[in-house]
């Protein structure tokens, strides 16, 4: 036996090494392959798999109503109207089809274009998947007068497909608990469920669908239950997401067609703001990474305003060049197409790669465009002029910008002063925490680990870039030494917003302000920024928010720190002390009130600490919160404010 082969034997490596995962196996094996992670985001996915079913249901012309409940164990129940499963033998399988939907990976009507001609099941991983990772799955099927039932406990079904009497509908109903056995929280959240209902619900118009948590006690504007309904779809969708801000045309946009066999929908609305609001769909799936068919409306978007406002002569005056950019500043849009076979692309799947629709979608885009502004004088002009505005303003931000960039690319020695950087130069492992105020950054930077951790104090609230011109945010010098401190390089003269992170000195950044309203305020603004202008680091996984403690429970040598209010009445009765009594009871309302070594036990040591990683789980819903919270409409604030206030934690 050869030297080699005695190596390899003697690890313990042969076939019997060799692992075959049959059935479902390899989804509870490896679930985070399948569904993503195993924390919320990954449980809410779940729900999001069997409503596609549902959807494409909808999408093929079967299905008026879906159906949401969180009961009040919090298990979920997804009804709809459609067909219902099939239940007859499948003759390759010789069981019922319905057994082998639910328990067979990649098994489904929407593999047959018969069935389905656009599915957004293509992209996800089905229902087998939500079965195999329940502790309990119940299918119940209305077909043909008869009703059908099985069920199913960890994938594996507990008994045959049984016809359980008459119907008199038609349709499916999925009844299942997630596995505690796998995920990390079996909590659902009414709010992540319903604002994906909300989205469908633009997406797919006529199309009813209905949330309803009966662990609610419906109080204070907290609803329980929720319809959503659209009879315009994108239409509604923009204005939905556009609510918050101040509209520079009362139109919206919108086009409905067919292009090379691709269906396309496109809505869009220009205001006043300085941000482009872009979000792309295909088969219902928030491509968040684009693709093909945003590099195709931005082209066809580009190329006809452009024309237009060459041909009217507004650019005659302009001593420089307008790029895709301008034309893009204060536009808010929705792309929806419908790809048979759609295939993707990127880090998290949501890049779309069908090089057909490209061209689909300018044609869709310039077609639209080209009608509105020969039949719209007064509001294309209005449009040019808004465009001529962001080129001056970008053409103005271009020196501001190279002055960030020329500190970012000098040695560690051109860093901002306030910046107290660590030891360590590898990024997977520093962590910059961004401080409210220089007393608590003093502090912080007393506590913390100098190896690999680093502290950024900020005076005061930054700048709302919601409602900022770019050059105003690269002239700003609280944005300036983010920037710096980041090492991030912020575009180039041809494409002024693109991000480039290579090198980015930091994989962790924390956001830590006080635990009272100013404090949540300068958080806001500071989420703000980086959704705005560094997005990415968000999507990377990059953006995380401090939780100092709330309170101090001192009662003689017992002490704890306590995060909540609940956490505080708990303690304090498991002393003995009544509500206060002889308990020492010290709130903090600012970082600065604990000393070095009470902020590194409680906020920034990693072996205790907590921090909240920023995810976005709704990309629209988010841009039209940020407008809402940080832009000029009141209205919708005020209301925003009147139905949580009670929930926030808000000072007295």
């Amino acid at each position: 036996m050869s030297e080699l082969q005695n190596k390899v034997n003697g690890n313990g490596y042969s076939a019997e090494s060799i692992q075959v995962l049959e059935g479902l196996e390899a989804v509870r094996k490896r679930p985070a392959m399948y569904i993503g992670d195993i924390s919320e985001r990954g449980l809410h996915h779940l729900v999001n798999e069997v409503i596609d079913n549902s959807i494409d249901e909808a999408l093929a012309g079967y299905c008026q109503n879906i159906d949401l409940l969180i009961d009040k164990n919090g298990w979920i129940t997804v009804k709809d109207d459609g067909r219902g499963i099939p239940v007859d033998m499948h003759e390759k399988e010789g069981r019922s089809a319905l057994e082998v939907v639910m328990t067979v990976l990649h098994a489904g009507g929407k593999f047959n274009k018969e069935s389905y001609k656009v599915s957004g099941g293509l992209h996800g991983v089905g229902v087998s998947c939500v079965n195999a990772l329940s502790e309990y799955m119940r299918a119940e099927i209305h077909r043909d007068g008869k009703k059908y039932e099985q069920e199913y406990r960890r994938g594996a079904p507990v008994n045959p497909v049984r016809e359980v009497g008459d119907s008199d509908i038609t349709g499916t109903i999925i009844h299942f608990r997630p596995d505690p056995e796998i995920f990390t929280t079996t909590e659902f959240k009414f709010e992540i469920l319903a604002d994906r209902l909300r989205e469908l619900s633009f997406l797919n118009k006529m199309i009813r669908l209905t949330i309803k948590d009966e662990r609610i006690v419906e109080e204070n504007g907290h609803q329980s239950e929720e319809v959503f309904y659209s009879e315009e779809g994108l239409k509604e969708y923009v204005q939905y997401v556009d609510e918050g801000r101040e509209k520079l045309i009362d139109d919206v946009i919108c086009i409905e067609t067919e292009k090379a066999g691709v269906p396309v929908e496109i809505a869009m609305q220009y205001n006043t703001t300085f941000n482009e609001h872009l979000h792309s769909y295909v088969n219902n799936i928030n491509t968040i990474e684009g693709g093909t068919h945003l590099v195709g409306f931005r082209r066809g978007l580009t190329r006809t305003l452009k024309r237009y406002a060459e041909e009217s002569g507004m650019l005659a005056k302009l001593k420089f060049e307008i790029n895709g950019d301008d034309f893009r500043e204060g536009l808010t849009a929705i792309i929806s197409v419908k790809v048979q076979e759609p295939q993707f692309e990127g880090q998290t799947k949501t890049k779309l790669g069908n090089s057909e629709v490209s061209l689909a979608v300018d044609q869709a885009i310039s077609e639209m465009l080209k009608n509105y502004l020969e039949e719209h004088p007064k509001e294309a002009k209005a449009i040019v002029n808004k465009v001529i505005l962001a080129a001056t303003a970008r053409h103005a931000a271009r020196k501001a910008r190279e002055l960030v960039q020329r500190k970012n690319v000098l040695s560690g020695s051109g860093l901002t002063g306030k910046l107290a950087d660590c030891s360590n130069n590898d990024p997977a492992v520093c962590e910059l925490f961004l401080v409210e105020g220089d007393s608590a950054g003093g502090t912080a930077k007393q506590g913390r680990d100098r190896q690999f951790q680093a502290i950024l104090p900020l005076r005061g609230k930054i700048l709302n870039v919601e409602k900022a011109m770019q050059h105003k945010i690269f002239e700003s010098e609280e944005i300036k030494n983010i920037f710096t401190a980041l090492g991030v390089t912020i575009g180039t003269e041809e494409d002024s917003k693109e991000i480039n992170l290579s090198g980015l000195r930091y994989h962790k950044v924390v956001i830590m302000t006080d635990a009272d309203v100013d404090g949540s305020h300068i958080a806001t603004l500071i989420l703000t920024f980086f959704f705005r202008h560094l997005q990415t680091m968000i999507d990377k996984g990059y953006v995380y928010i401090a939780t100092p403690p709330l309170y101090l429970i001192k009662k003689g040598k017992a002490e704890r720190y306590c995060w909540s209010e609940e956490e505080r009445e708990a303690y304090v009765k498991e002393l003995g002390a009544g509500r206060d009594g002889s308990v020492h009871i010290q709130r903090y309302k600012g970082l600065g009130e604990m000393n070095a070594e009470q902020l590194w036990l409680t906020t920034m040591n990693p072996e205790f600490r907590t921090l909240r990683q920023v995810t976005i789980d709704n990309a629209a819903a988010a841009d039209r919160t940020f407008s809402m919270l940080m832009g000029d409409e009141v209205a919708p604030r005020r209301e925003f404010i009147e139905k949580n206030a009670k929930y926030a934690n808000i000072d007295a």
